[in-house]
């Protein structure tokens, strides 16, 4: 019998609907249960391409005695922590605090005042490498409810007043400066790892957005080191089996650090991030290696991830079914020699596994191999390669496909908006702006409302119930901003500036400039979230930075720049310290130090050949976070466009920064020096 998950909308409860266990969603009902009952409340946060929370599910959840105990002696609250981040942030930050480490599946014990006094992630069925079973902590838990009520209402109550005294310290309002980011290149220079590209490591997850500042301050400075670094590590990553050489697109990261085995399961917002980086990296060198790259992690989101209403579902999962009805990882994705020679015949056979590395030991589990793309120097016959590539694809995608976890959230469909945006405007696929555009639609019809508030997730056409967090608001203003300089439709600057104005009124803290990952009328959680460090996408506080950034640039809004420089002061403070963690800080610090620059083309019409002509040279500009207004000399659209005509009636580019502009030209080589110099 289903329980109270049935009627969610979040993939991940509805895996759970079926469980014997009397799940419960984040509601305040849950806790008014807790209440009545007298019984503590047990919080398990994950996702749905989470592999440990499937292993979990299945070997507890799916238990019926496990489930008998879970539902006589605590409330069972179940939360995908996709859509409810700042639920998932704030325990994650006691479970990090409490035990040094944290992941998911994330298994908190909370008071019915949902205070939490206990802590952990996956816990098996029976004990195992010094980890006590599920039942062993359930049974523990209990026993102290039951028997030390007192003294854990103590340690709840401790843990909460030492959340409380956490509040960061973020170094003023002011924006860093050369010297900070001199520093932060230096610390990255430590960690880099100059064999196998990357930062740290195992495990090893793709730094696209070190990258990007490493391009930024490359483009800025001319600092070979940077771009060395970024260049290296994409084709590192390119060629390694985090990448899928058959179907393009990335999983979330390698378990050793030569980037050979993934961890399989591909999420929007890595690869949304990474196809925007490879087509910067190409901008900045003409990378053959990066274009394609790029391209192919476009039609990956736009193949695989694309939903039926024209958003982008979240992930597709790590596990599948390895054709005998067993769930296992990388199934879909790893060949044995055998395997291969089935679908290819013994010749072509021979030469897909000298080309992919495939041998016959295996690189992964059980004698199969992920494809890679290792250094050698057989020289390989391009039309044959593509052939081979062709026939293992056609054949892959009869296997059981990984399970696609569909709804779509606001913050990493923006950040796909201006992937896709830009990667179709640089290649001349304007089949991928369109799809940018269908997306953005979809943001505006469906998750906001006639106040401009942000929902965070929709399902099959169906919002979902819960706010929109800073990086909502942060990353799909990002997007609309791509989206504005690539279409000239001022419709999504104005879109932006709606989004961003919540962001000033609803999430900065007037006093400081310091930024919260929700809004000040969200509900109340025992401490409001709060966190500038990138993990896998941008934090909400530094793609705000960059967003309001842009914004100011292509607007002239001075409320807008300021909030930016304010809230830049936490890259001051943590970019010498801790680069590899706030990369996009220091990338927006970057376009700060660069202007950003200002560049308005006018034509006679949009399709006119040579206004194109200008627009995409505009487009093209290396310079760090520069923004670009597109239309005819009459138009209204963009505030950057005013006063602008047309030089001896040919179209014309304008470049300015700090107040002060460049002459007009009608020379796209011109333009295309003003914007590298």
């Amino acid at each position: 019998m289903p329980n109270r998950l049935a009627h969610e909308t979040s993939p991940y409860l509805l895996q759970h609907a079926d469980n014997p266990v009397d799940w419960w969603p984040w509601s305040a009902e849950a806790f008014e249960e807790a209440h009545k009952s007298g019984k503590p409340v047990l919080l398990s946060v994950g996702y749905s391409s989470c592999h440990w929370c499937h292993v979990m599910a299945h070997e507890s959840f799916e238990d019926q005695r496990t489930a008998d105990y879970l539902n006589d002696h605590f409330v069972n609250i179940k939360v995908d922590r996709e859509e409810r981040p700042d639920v998932d942030a704030v325990y994650m930050e006691a479970v990090q605090a409490a035990t040094g480490q944290g992941g998911w599946p994330m298994t908190v014990f909370l008071t019915p005042d949902a205070e939490p006094f206990y802590f952990g992630t996956y816990f098996p069925p029976a004990p195992r490498h010094g980890m006590p079973s599920f039942r062993q902590v359930l049974e523990g838990v209990h026993q102290a409810w039951t028997g030390r009520r007192d003294e854990v209402a103590e340690v709840a109550g401790k843990i909460v007043r030492d959340l409380a005294g956490r509040e960061i310290s973020f170094g003023g309002t002011q924006a860093p400066g050369e010297q900070e980011l001199a520093q932060a290149l230096l610390g990255l220079t430590r960690e880099y790892d100059p064999q196998r590209g990357g930062f740290g490591a195992a495990p090893k997850f793709p730094p696209s957005m070190v990258v990007e500042f490493l391009l930024r301050h490359h483009a800025r400075t001319g600092a070979e080191g940077a771009l060395q670094m970024a260049r290296d590590t994409c084709e590192r990553m390119a060629r390694g089996g985090i990448y899928d050489q058959l179907g393009g697109g990335f999983a979330r990261y390698s378990v050793d650090r030569d980037w050979v085995v993934p961890h399989f399961e591909k999420m929007l917002y890595d690869n949304a991030l990474l196809c925007r980086v490879y087509a910067h990296l190409w901008r900045s060198t003409g990378s053959e290696l990066a274009r394609r790259v790029a391209l192919e992690t476009a039609d990956f989101m736009v193949r695989e991830l694309r939903t039926g209403e024209g958003g982008f579902a979240s992930a597709l999962d790590a596990d599948s079914d390895d054709g005998s009805g067993r769930h296992v990882e990388g199934a879909y994705y790893a060949w044995t020699p055998r395997q291969l020679a089935d679908v290819l015949g013994e010749e072509d056979a021979r030469l897909a596994a000298r080309y992919f590395g495939v041998t016959e030991d295996g690189t992964f589990e059980h004698g199969s191999s992920v494809l890679q793309l290792p250094q050698q120097d057989e020289v390989f016959d391009a039309g044959k390669v593509a052939d081979v590539r062709r026939r293992l694809l056609e054949a892959r995608s009869a296997r059981p496909t990984p399970g696609r976890d569909d709804k779509v959230v606001a913050a990493w469909n923006g950040l796909a908006i201006a992937a896709l945006a830009e990667t179709g405007a640089y290649f001349d696929r304007p089949d991928l702006v369109e799809a940018a555009l269908e997306a953005a639609d979809l943001l505006v019809r469906l998750h906001l409302d006639d106040q401009a508030r942000l929902a965070r997730t929709s399902k099959d056409g169906q919002v979902g119930a819960n706010a929109g967090v800073l990086e909502d608001y942060a990353d799909v203003a990002e997007g609309f901003l791509a989206l504005a300089s690539v279409t000239g439709e001022g419709v999504w600057l104005e879109f932006a500036g709606f989004l961003l104005d919540h962001v000033l009124a609803r999430f900065a803290d007037p006093e400081s400039g310091a930024l919260y990952d929700t809004a000040a009328d969200a509900e109340k959680l025992i401490r409001r979230p709060q966190d500038p460090t990138d993990n896998a996408a941008p934090s909400g506080w530094t793609a705000a930075a960059g967003a309001l950034l842009g914004y100011a640039a292509q607007t002239g809004s001075e409320p807008h720049r300021t909030a930016a420089e304010r809230a830049l002061g936490v890259v001051k403070a943590l970019g010498p310290r801790v680069p590899r963690f706030i990369g996009w800080g220091l990338a927006v610090a970057e376009a700060l130090l660069d202007g950003p620059r200002e560049v308005a083309v006018v034509g006679p019409a949009l399709d006119d050949p040579a206004t194109k002509s200008l627009h995409r040279t505009a487009l093209l500009g290396t310079a760090p976070g520069a923004v670009v207004a597109y239309g005819t000399p009459e138009s209204d659209e963009f505030p950057l466009l005013a006063d602008r005509s047309l030089l001896q009636g040919e179209p014309t580019a304008y470049v300015c920064r700090n107040f002060t502009c460049d002459a007009p030209t009608t020379d796209p080589d011109r333009l295309r020096t003003a914007l590298i110099s």
